[in-house]
Order: structure tokens, then sequence, then C-alpha cells
């Protein structure tokens, strides 16, 4: 990812360290130092972290109910907890259409 300082400097646009970008919401989602170290949030409709990342290639996200709860993470590093939102199916549960059960 390029980054932000970079991309300012390129349009001609002062900045000053740290580079800290927030969403409508407040949440931080870009954070950037003198060093070139940087970090990057993203969240859900409830606010809720569902994605970070780093300058030195780590990430990890998660998946989240409705209620927020963790559901599934997985990480650069390989950890893998719970049951991604993918692998999730509809398996015995059925489907109706028409009032014929399918």
């Amino acid at each position: 990812m390029k980054k932000l300082s970079e991309t300012y400097k390129e349009l001609g646009i002062a900045f000053t360290f740290p580079i800290e970008i927030r969403d409508a919401n407040g949440n931080e989602t870009y954070r950037e130092f003198s060093d070139g170290f940087w970090y990057k949030w993203e969240y859900d409709s409830n606010g809720n972290e569902t994605y970070f990342e780093t300058s030195n290639d780590y990430w990890c996200r998660w998946d989240r109910d409705a209620n927020g709860n963790e559901t599934y993470i997985e990480d650069s590093k390989g950890t893998k907890r719970g049951t991604p939102r993918s692998a999730k199916t509809c398996d015995g549960k059925g489907l109706k259409v028409d009032n014929i059960q399918h």
C-alpha cells in the first residue's frame, strides 16, 4: 500500500506527523508516523473493528454477528478461530418457494 504521506507530497499538500485519519464516527482509520510506519483500520456499520493492517505486513480480520460478537478471526500469522462467514451455509434448513419445501 502506498503511504498517505507520499500521496500528500505528490499533491503538494502540507502535513505533519503523525498523520491521523478518522471516519465520520470518530473511529481511527489510518495513522502514519515520520519513520514511515503506518496502521490501517476498517469498521462495520456498528463501529466494530473488522480489519487491521500494519506496514510490516501484519493484518487481522474479524467477522462479527449482529450483536458485534466475534464469530471468526484470521491473521497473517496463520491464526484462524471460529467459523468464517463464507463457510456458513443453509444446510438442513431447507427453502420454501411458493409453499413448496425444497
